[in-house]
Formats: C-alpha cells, sequence, structure tokens
C-alpha cells in the first residue's frame, strides 16, 4: 500500500489531507469547549446548532463552489479554500457571542465544501492506475480514522499545558500546512471542459450522478450508512454510560473498537478488491450494516440484553461495514465520469451524502430521547434494511447498465438515431471499465 508514496505528489497531498485533519480535530475539541464558556449548560444545543450548518453548508454550497471554481486553476482554488479556513480558525479565539459561533462555522465549512470535493477529484488524475487510486482510497480512510483517535489525545495533552483558545492556534497551523504542501505540490490541471451556463454547471454533477445506475446505487448505500454510523456517533456515550454504566473510558473503548473495525477493512480493501467487483464488496457490506444494526435493535427492543465483550465486538463489526461501503465509493465515481466532469460528480457525492447524515443526526439524537435508545436503533436498522434494498434494486449487475440515454443530447440527436450504444456517455461504464466514446 505504501508504494503509492513514490508518487511524490500525492505524497505532499495525503499529508496535506492528514495535517489538515488533525486541525480540524482539534478544531472539534476546542469548539465545544468555547460553547460551553460561551453558552454553559446550553453548550449542546450551541453544538448541535453548529454541526447542522456545517451539514446545511455541505449540502447547499459543494454543487455551487464546483460550478463557480470549474474554470479555475485547482491549485489556487485549494490554497484560497485553506487560507480561508486558517483565517476563520485564527477568529475563533477572540468571539464573545454564539451567534459569532454560527458565522464563522458558516463561512469555514463553505470553504471545506469547496475545498474537499475538489481535492478528492484530484487524487484520480495524480494516480491514473487503479490498483494504485484503490490504494490511496483506503489510506485516505486510515486517514480519518486516525484522526478521530490521534486528535482527541493530542488535545488533550496540550491542554495539560495550555487554555482550550490554543488549540485553535493549532487548527490554524493544520490548514496552513496544508495550503504550503498544496502549493509544493505538482497538482495536475484539470480537463478543459466545454463552455456551460452557471445553471447546467451547477446541476450537472447531480445530473450525471442520479443518471448513473451504480451511483444511485450508492446513495442508497450512502442512506444505510449514515442510518448505522449516526447511532454508532450519536448515542455510543449515552448507551455506554447509562446503559452499561461504563466510564469515560469505556466509551472511548466503544468508539475505538469502530474505528479499529474501519482500519482493519481499509488495509485490507486494496488486495480484495482486486478479487471482487465492488458491486459484491459494497452491497455486501451494506446488507451486514442493516443487518447487525436492525438485529441488534430488534434483541435489545425484545428484552434481550448484550454483554460488554460481545457489544464491543458488535461496534468492530460495525465499523468494518461503514468503512467496505464508503472506501471504494471513489472508484465508482471515477469510472462514472470524464475528468471533465469529476470536480462536479465528486461535489454531488459529497452534497448528497450528506444530506443523508443531515436526516440521520439528529433523528438518532432526537429520538434516543423521546422513544429510547433501543428503539431508535431498530428504527434506524429499518432505515438501512430499506436502504440496502433499494440499492439492490437500482444498482443491477454490469449487463443490465447499459445504455442510458446521453443527458446532453436530445433523443432524436444524429449520433443517438445513428447508434444509440456506441454514443452513450463515457460515464455509462460497466463494472469491467469497458468505456464508451463521447459523442462528437
Amino acid at each position: 500500500m505504501l508504494a503509492v508514496f513514490r508518487n511524490e505528489t500525492y505524497a505532499r497531498l495525503f499529508s496535506a489531507q492528514v495535517i489538515a485533519l488533525l486541525g480540524t480535530g482539534l478544531l472539534t475539541v476546542a469548539l465545544g469547549l468555547l460553547a460551553y464558556d460561551l453558552a454553559g449548560d446550553r453548550a449542546g444545543q450551541v453544538l448541535g446548532t453548529a454541526f447542522a450548518i456545517k451539514m446545511i453548508a455541505y449540502v447547499g454550497l459543494s454543487p455551487v463552489a464546483a460550478a463557480l471554481v470549474q474554470h479555475l486553476p485547482r491549485k489556487p482554488v485549494l490554497i484560497g479554500a485553506d487560507l480561508i479556513r486558517a483565517a476563520v480558525a485564527l477568529c475563533l479565539p477572540f468571539i464573545d457571542a454564539v451567534w459569532q459561533v454560527y458565522a464563522l462555522i458558516f463561512v469555514l465549512q463553505a470553504a471545506s465544501a469547496t475545498f474537499t470535493p475538489a481535492f478528492q477529484a484530484v487524487i484520480p488524475d495524480v494516480l491514473p492506475d487503479e490498483a494504485d487510486y484503490t490504494r490511496a482510497l483506503s489510506l485516505s480512510r486510515l486517514a480519518y480514522d486516525l484522526e478521530n483517535l490521534i486528535s482527541p489525545a493530542l488535545a488533550g495533552a496540550l491542554l495539560l499545558l495550555v487554555s482550550f483558545h490554543w488549540l485553535f492556534l493549532g487548527t490554524v497551523v493544520g490548514f496552513l500546512g496544508s495550503a504550503l504542501l498544496v502549493w509544493r505540490a505538482a497538482v495536475p490541471g484539470a480537463t478543459a471542459a466545454p463552455p456551460r451556463p452557471f445553471r447546467e454547471r451547477l446541476t450537472r454533477g447531480t445530473r450525471i450522478y442520479l443518471a448513473t445506475p451504480r451511483l444511485r446505487g450508492l446513495l442508497a448505500l450512502n442512506m444505510g450508512v449514515a442510518a448505522a454510523g449516526a447511532f454508532v456517533l450519536v448515542n455510543t456515550v449515552v448507551l455506554v454510560r447509562a446503559g452499561y454504566g461504563g466510564s469515560e473510558v469505556a466509551v472511548a473503548q466503544a468508539l475505538a473498537a469502530f474505528g479499529a473495525g474501519s482500519m482493519a477493512v481499509a488495509l485490507l480493501l486494496p488486495r480484495l478488491l482486486e478479487r471482487l467487483e465492488d458491486r459484491s464488496v459494497m452491497l455486501g457490506a451494506g446488507a451486514a450494516l442493516a443487518l447487525l444494526t436492525l438485529g441488534h435493535g430488534g434483541w435489545l427492543v425484545a428484552g434481550g440484553s448484550v454483554g460488554w465483550g460481545p457489544f464491543l465486538g458488535l461496534w468492530l463489526l460495525t465499523g468494518a461495514g461503514y468503512a467496505a461501503v464508503l472506501t471504494p465509493s471513489g472508484r465508482l465515481l471515477r469510472a462514472s465520469s470524464q475528468s471533465e466532469d469529476r470536480p462536479a460528480l465528486f461535489a454531488a457525492q459529497f452534497a448528497l451524502s450528506h444530506a443523508c447524515w443531515l436526516l440521520t443526526y439528529p433523528f438518532a439524537g432526537w429520538a434516543g430521547v423521546v422513544i429510547g435508545l433501543h428503539a431508535t436503533l431498530l428504527a434506524l436498522g429499518l432505515v438501512a434494511a430499506i436502504s440496502e434494498a433499494v440499492a439492490l434494486r437500482v444498482w443491477p449487475p454490469a449487463a443490465a447498465e447499459l445504455p442510458h440515454d446521453h443527458p446532453d443530447l436530445a433523443p432524436d440527436h444524429p449520433h443517438l438515431r445513428e447508434n444509440p450504444a456506441r454514443h452513450a456517455h463515457v460515464f455509462v461504464i460497466d463494472d469491467q471499465h469497458r468505456r464508451w466514446p463521447h459523442p462528437a
């Protein structure tokens, strides 16, 4: 897996991602402490609103940002987004009102909604070999999991020496370091796209996404992952402390089990995907997630109990299924687009996947209070099961995917009349990666 670091450009971009993630992890800890400093026992309400603003910015602004920067050079766009994020983080220690938190978080997440899809769209061009790209996706998944483990520990160590306000400085350093590494990387230019009206650029990624069967399946799987993952991320602390009577260390152990499952699968996936199709791996993992969540919730609602060891095992397997669905998603996006459409398609995935989390996060939190944790787990398991069923229906085997109409051409266009299959858009690609020519 580490062979991809021989590519100097990728090595610098990956380092930029890791440094920025560490900075973001410090920001999460510092933001919680700032919310308590400003709002006291209403800190949870402030944080919940801030995270909702984050998701709204992701869902609403990533397609807009992709359309606005489509014809701009990639490197300045990435560096500019990092500098904006650094500037916002630098302002956070000096605010003294809750509304200022909301405003700055919106600006910071708007910059992230620009940076992340654009960054993700660069990697396939840096690593054109599919095996190398698959390794890069696994490394990216590992980076996110390690960030969840390392950033809180780093924040705790720093808080022994300084006040929480200084954690924001660590966030600034992370974003500035990311900008510096991107600046030093040989970021390839985007393929020139034909001039299109802004409205068409705004919707192009979503139209391609929803016109491609495998990506409609991916969207359904994203909802299943969000259903299972939201319960883990929102309610683990409550389940462990109230249900098992565990300590803060036990909460950390449960989340570590989830992260360990995710990391283990991320390490295994490159070899696994050499032998199995993406569809088989992702749909199998989605089914496992649904069964684990639904079975766990149903058992608890029926009055059963799960010991501490088996509970950690369930969280480990849930993390494994979570990673097995999410990690290969970049392969589907890469195989379903031309280079010129890739930023818009990654932005569509970014927005649509976060829309799923925007629905499941508040449900996991509020339903846990209103109907109880066990019933909430069962309900989210049902959502995951329905999502899996939808994915199976809308993502058929490769032979059933071809062809579908080119979204930019009228049905009576001469190219389509001449031979519809031959002139299907290049993003109609089967699971053996056979590409169809783009119409002239």
